[in-house]
């Protein structure tokens, strides 16, 4: 597999490199040495903020009630418009960026709108349940974008004034295609990938594909948020319906709107050192209700947090997010007047959607879609992740098999808390033809973002099946697509029984043999996670998140993050 030295492919006129500060701290340290470059370990170039944000000015802009009602009726949409967003920005908070949406007719013109994907490869529909229905997944952006005054004082950092942002929050929010349950899947902002050919929808200018590996949130400033959306599905294979990008104003007002959101530290933390960096977050040891510029410190902070890095960053904006739905189910309102009106014209306004919810109707209609799940039933997750060496030093790369089986979880709408309904196990079928007339294709899915395919794994695994009677079986070399787990595929139900004869004589599950129109017969992929000579060992029965995934339950009250040594105070 090609790899870059750089994280970056070429340069580009006022392009910020990857790793500079975006969410990262620094940025409201007391004193003068509050601008100095942020050079954690992590390889990020630091970038110069411009000392101490102070207090924002929150957005005013007292509204009233719509012209042409009545009083009451006017106080009766507000109470239906606090339901609305109630539901809606729990999940949109985008652990650094957060909105509310109230959905007043006269302020979708603010809703900025883009297209969905920029990339060349057409996504493929959702299979419907037995029940015809299908899951929904939408990515969530926080853009670093220092593109208003509002957000120039909050991001610091004077030299990437108008530079292009970068996409430095990624979390895919999945719903079940039944409602019962939600799944969110953060990538790191170090993490390596290949992007995309992306192609500027406003411009047409096109972003070539990269020869190697480049940070994942450099996508946004090739093209925007359809770039960055196009990296995922390549990525992942995981079909994205909408897209929702904020930048860091909305968090503030939000927070300060519901009152707070609490949080909890085992300890004492200051981010803050001596030549400036840290997000200048001061708590006492246990549980604090944050909001304002204060929750935004929580999201950004890095330097106090677990081991300094942007991992203990993630998990943090996790236990945010799961808070903050908590408290908006426990009834939290929104009652000022004054107060709706302004949050809403900067939500509106800090806002960008893709097409297909481009209007407050359908806002409308994703809230009422989210506020079905329980929060027992929401789970977040960081992306399985290994630290990369030598010139990707500092950065992540997804971890072989692990990543690969949560991100294929996603595709097959299995919830991540391991609560999947009871479902039947596939019917055994008796083959319709003796295993030595079964032909049988073998592919080697070894390769990892890591790893090199295991070399002859194909061959392999054909001279067992040759052992076990299948003489048919042949390697078909030019497949080699990476694939987490090992399956066989079939093209019709004719054939479903030879397919499951297959599997038996390896010892895979029958929940790996699957219908598929992709193959024209019977295929058996090898997967990363045989990559050893010798009986293939199936994985736990169990359907849930791998521990490296670091789940984090919606209602876990108990939470609390770890402070990193030396930020105690």
């Amino acid at each position: 597999m090609g790899r870059s030295s750089t994280p970056g492919e070429g340069t580009r006129p006022r392009v910020r490199h990857a790793g500079q500060l975006g969410w990262d701290d620094g940025l409201y340290g007391d004193g003068p040495s509050a601008g100095s470059d942020d050079g954690h370990g992590s390889g990020r170039d630091g970038r110069r903020s411009n000392g101490g944000a102070g207090d924002r000015d929150r957005p005013g802009g007292h509204g009233g009630s719509r012209r042409g009602q009545s009083h009451r009726r006017g106080r009766r949409g507000k109470r239906r418009v606090l339901r609305w967003v109630a539901w809606i920005l729990a999940v949109v908070i985008l652990g650094g960026a957060g909105a509310g949406y109230l959905y007043y007719q006269h302020l979708s013109g603010n809703i900025k709108k883009a297209d969905l994907t920029l990339g060349d490869n057409k996504m493929t529909e959702h299979k419907a349940n037995a029940a015809g229905q299908t899951p929904m997944n939408i990515l969530l952006i926080g853009s670093d974008a220092r593109d208003s005054k509002e957000n120039q004082k909050l991001g610091g950092a004077k030299e990437t004034f108008g530079a292009s942002p970068l996409a430095d929050v990624q979390m895919l929010l999945h719903l079940s295609a039944d409602r019962s349950n939600m799944s969110v899947v953060s990538m790191p902002r170090d993490t390596l990938l290949k992007i995309p050919k992306c192609t500027d929808s406003k411009t047409k200018h096109v972003y070539p594909a990269t020869t190697g590996l480049a940070m994942t949130n450099e996508t946004l400033g090739r093209g925007g948020p359809g770039c960055t959306v196009a990296t995922w599905y390549e990525r992942t294979g995981i079909t994205i319906d909408h897209f929702m990008m904020i930048d860091f104003s909305g968090v503030v007002s939000m927070a300060d709107a519901i009152g707070g959101v609490p949080v909890c530290v085992k300890g004492n933390v200051y981010s803050h050192t001596r030549a400036g960096k840290g997000s200048g977050l001061k708590l006492k040891k246990g549980t604090t209700k944050v909001k304002g510029k204060q929750a935004l410190q929580w999201l950004r902070t890095r330097y106090g947090f677990e081991d300094g890095t942007d991992l203990g960053r993630t998990h943090a904006q996790h236990m945010y997010m799961n808070s903050m739905v908590r408290e908006l189910r426990k009834g939290t309102k929104l009652t000022d007047p004054g107060k709706l009106t302004g949050l809403a014209e900067a939500a509106t306004n800090a806002l960008t959607v893709d097409k297909g919810l481009g209007s407050p109707k359908k806002l409308y209609d994703l809230a009422g879609e989210l506020k079905k799940v329980p929060t027992n039933r929401i789970t977040m997750t960081t992306m399985p992740n290994i630290y990369g060496t030598g010139a990707n030093s500092g950065r992540v790369l997804p971890k072989p098999v692990d990543a690969d089986q949560l991100f294929q979880m996603v595709r097959d709408d299995i919830p991540l808390d391991g609560k999947a309904s009871k479902r039947k196990a596939p019917a055994a079928k008796e083959p319709t033809s003796p295993v030595a007339e079964i032909p049988v294709s073998v592919r080697n899915g070894t390769r990892t973002d890591t790893e090199y395919p295991v070399k002859g794994r194909a061959s392999a695994v054909k001279e067992l099946l040759a052992g076990k009677g299948f003489t048919k079986a042949t390697v078909d070399a030019p497949n080699t697509d990476a694939t987490a787990r090992t399956g066989v595929l079939f093209p019709s139900e004719d054939v479903e029984g030879n397919a499951q004869a297959v599997a038996k004589a390896l010892g895979i599950p029958l929940t790996a043999v699957k219908k598929s129109t992709d193959v024209s017969g019977i295929t058996l992929t090898v997967g990363a996670d045989w990559r050893e000579s010798g009986p293939y060992s199936a994985p736990s029965t169990e359907e849930k998140a791998p521990e490296s995934a670091r789940a984090l339950n919606g209602d876990d009250e108990t939470a609390c993050m770890a402070i990193q040594p030396g930020f105690g105070w």
